[in-house]
């Protein structure tokens, strides 16, 4: 314990994150006997925590919850071996091993080898109401939620890649799609736009921003339409629809690690091919950290597992250059 009372914690393996990549990653650690340390975080759980009905994720015949289905991944890490720790991680130094991660409370937590699993946040769009529907007809994944709104009319909000794509992948399920933009004109690339245009199914409202998502809350929340505003003229309108997918980007949470770790131009982490090895050795990333393609919680756990099992050959390589190193 150091005088100002704080207090700092080894692990072999630190993982911060508590997402599906994250609690994967204690799991095969904790069974390869590193007995890793796990640092939950800001949201313990992730992005599932505010997802509903979850009915794409492995081994679950029925329809789970999110918040349950990371409940149980957090039993089962704990259960294997993991110590969880309730903290924040503010700062970091990754000039030297073992690794040194501050938290919010004060307490450091160090680590011969570290797992990245901070994940990334949706970008909203900053509506009470949007807050408020979220689970219950507002969503950021149309992979993830598309299903529900079969036969229904969806809205999507945005105007790059990843509008577009989402309004398009719904048209597997909605019998109607209005894509619904702030501007005259996309920043898709053209083949997507091409693609857009020449769906039936998907109509493009140029020029709008939404002021309100509309619906009941009783006896339970459903979301009914939008309440837009034309940029131009002002005029205020109402759109019915029975859900909405806002599309407008991903901020992986990688601010603390800027400068320290290579990264791409969005922030997201680097990881070498086929594998979540980073610019640092003894240091991997699983997740949406350095994921901003699939952001999937399968393949958010399937990279958490790759990254235990690359922490175990790393760190079973050093013990074996140890003693070559002592007789030096």
């Amino acid at each position: 314990m150091s005088p100002t009372g704080t207090s700092s914690h080894h692990s072999k393996v630190l993982v911060l994150g508590s997402g599906p990549a994250g609690y994967t990653a204690a799991i095969y650690a904790a069974r390869a006997n590193l007995a890793p340390a796990l640092v939950r975080g800001l949201q313990p759980g992730g992005q599932l925590t505010i997802t509903t009905d979850v009915e794409n994720y492995p081994g679950y015949e029925d329809t789970v919850q999110g918040p349950w289905l990371m409940e149980q991944m957090d039993r089962q890490a704990t259960k294997v071996g993991t110590r969880m720790i309730d903290d924040s991680i503010v700062s970091v130094d990754l000039s030297r091993r073992p690794f040194v991660c501050v938290g919010d409370s004060g307490d450091s937590y160090t680590g011969d080898a570290l797992i990245i699993c901070t994940g990334a946040q949706a970008r909203w769009l900053g509506l009470n109401s949007e807050k408020l529907f979220q689970g219950f007809g507002v969503s950021a994944c149309a992979t993830c939620d598309g299903f529900f709104f079969r036969d229904l009319h969806v809205a999507v909000i945005g105007g790059g890649n990843t509008a577009v794509e989402e309004a398009i992948f719904l048209t597997n399920f909605a019998t109607k799609v209005t894509l619904i933009h702030r501007r005259d004109a996309l920043r898709a690339e053209q083949m997507l736009q091409d693609r857009l245009f020449s769906n039936p199914k998907i109509a493009v409202l140029w020029n709008h921003v939404v002021e309100a998502i509309e619906g009941q809350e009783e006896p339970f929340k459903a979301v009914e339409g939008l309440r837009l505003r034309d940029v131009r003229s002002g005029a205020v309108t109402t759109l019915a629809v029975n859900g909405v997918f806002i599309a407008i980007g991903h901020t992986p949470n990688t601010a603390m690690f800027r400068g320290q770790l290579e990264m791409d131009d969005e922030g997201y982490i680097v990881t070498r091919p086929d594998s979540t090895r980073t610019s640092v050795a003894g240091i991997f990333a699983a997740g949406d950290v350095q994921d901003k393609i699939f952001r999937q919680a399968i393949t958010a756990a399937g990279s958490g597992c790759m990254a235990a099992l690359e922490a175990e050959r790393f760190l079973a390589h050093e013990s074996e250059l140890a003693p070559a190193r002592a007789a030096e």
